[in-house]
């Protein structure tokens, strides 16, 4: 076959970032906003996934639409699979992580062990290219985890966490000029393209009151979507990414000298990582723990004018869908399910929080009063401790407020 993959030019950066935050804030969208639910949306995607796969390995030659559409399914569906582990399952992070860098280094090494090279420059066939794209759906699984997990270690806001990831890449650049071996510094790369784009995503989508732009998931998906739609008919357009000599690109690549010398710079970088997030990880920042203890909200409103309600005050489609996250919730409490009832609790956090600009001008005062409900609820459900009884007071008086 021709080269079924694009040259690694600026253009494939742009657009595998862009990707990764559409897998961000996409994901969120369908789960959250639409009100779809977790394990729904990814059995949706994997479904749209499979079809996507057949549909690019059934093609002969690079096609820059399939390419970079399954690019996007992929980063979808894999932080939708970190996300079912993590809220769902709740594994935790460092786990998760362990477990994904496994599965990549098990993927790499039969991939290397039958096709003797990993790289992109020599996806002729139907095997590499089976390969090429497992690795790359673990790699957005992988980069999911590694990104929630830096979170979590150093309670960074998505703005300021995005700087790690952006520098990391552009040190491995500056290892690739000085000569790093170029598939190690492509795949290095490629992972950290996903915590990059999912801390920018993350970042436009929350209220401006978070620190965030205030574009919402809806309007983040939106935005990059369109920009990826046009550097892909540009690239239609010109074929400036395509591959017409593979054989010749790959002994290029094969020449590049000094690798075991920068594979002590990697080595040091990797080390230097590590002792930033140990740092950061002890510097005092907010937790779940530290939440759980804090008092009530200034802005929260304990009773509502004789008369008023939340449902009265605000749209009803909002108030059904927050009515169904705590019937739903409420359910896995009966049944015992605690790290379900905490993924779904979530879902309404993040529901609330993303229509926070949007629902506060219409009623503040039915606003601070719901919002006091809903922290309730949260700190009950997903406290260290739970306790049943208490869990269900929470959630009885919340769905009271929503009557």
């Amino acid at each position: 076959m021709l080269s079924k993959v694009p040259e690694v030019t600026i253009w494939f950066w742009v657009i595998k970032v862009l990707c990764t935050t559409v897998g961000e804030s996409f994901a969120d969208w369908v789960n959250e906003t639409l009100g779809v639910g977790l394990q729904t949306t990814t059995i949706i995607f994997t479904v749209v996934l499979v079809a996507v796969l057949v549909w690019q390995m059934s093609l002969r030659r690079y096609v820059p639409v399939v390419y970079w559409l399954t690019v996007v399914v992929l980063s979808v569906t894999g932080t939708l699979y970190t996300d079912i582990l993590t809220d769902a399952l709740g594994v935790p992070l460092a786990l998760s992580t362990t477990v994904f860098a496994a599965i990549l280094a098990v993927v790499f090494g039969i991939w290397y062990a039958r096709e003797r090279t990993l790289s992109i420059h020599s996806i002729i066939t139907t095997p590499r290219e089976g390969f090429y794209w497992l690795a790359v759906l673990v790699t957005f699984a992988l980069g999911t985890a590694v990104g929630d997990w830096t979170l979590e270690l150093t309670g960074w806001s998505p703005g300021v966490a995005v700087l790690l990831p952006a520098g990391l890449i552009a040190a491995i650049a500056a290892g690739w000029r000085m000569g790093a071996n170029p598939v190690l510094s492509f795949w290095l790369g490629y992972i950290l393209t996903r915590p990059l784009g999912a801390n920018l995503g993350d970042w436009l989508a929350r209220p401006a009151s978070e620190g965030g732009v205030g574009l919402g998931t809806a309007g983040t998906s939106a935005l990059f979507l369109a920009a990826i739609l046009g550097v892909v008919i540009y690239l239609t357009v010109t074929r400036a990414d395509v591959i017409d000599k593979p054989d010749a690109a790959e002994a290029k690549a094969a020449g590049v000298g000094r690798e075991r010398v920068m594979l002590g710079y990697y080595g040091a970088l990797a080390a230097a990582t590590a002792g930033l997030l140990v740092w950061a990880s002890g510097q005092p920042h907010g937790t779940s723990a530290a939440l759980e203890e804090e008092g009530p909200p200034a802005a929260m409103v304990t009773s509502l004018p004789s008369g008023q309600t939340p449902a009265i005050a605000f749209p009803a489609d909002d108030i059904t869908k927050m009515r169904q996250i705590v019937t739903d919730t409420m359910t896995k409490v009966q049944a015992g399910d605690g790290s379900g009832a905490t993924a779904r609790i979530t879902d309404l956090e993040t529901l609330w929080d993303d229509d926070q600009d949007r629902l506060q001008p219409m009623n503040p005062t039915a606003w601070g009063y719901l919002d006091g409900k809903i922290d309730h609820a949260l700190k009950a459900v997903r406290t260290a401790s739970p306790d049943p009884e208490a869990e269900k007071q929470a959630l009885a008086e919340l769905s009271t407020a929503l009557q």
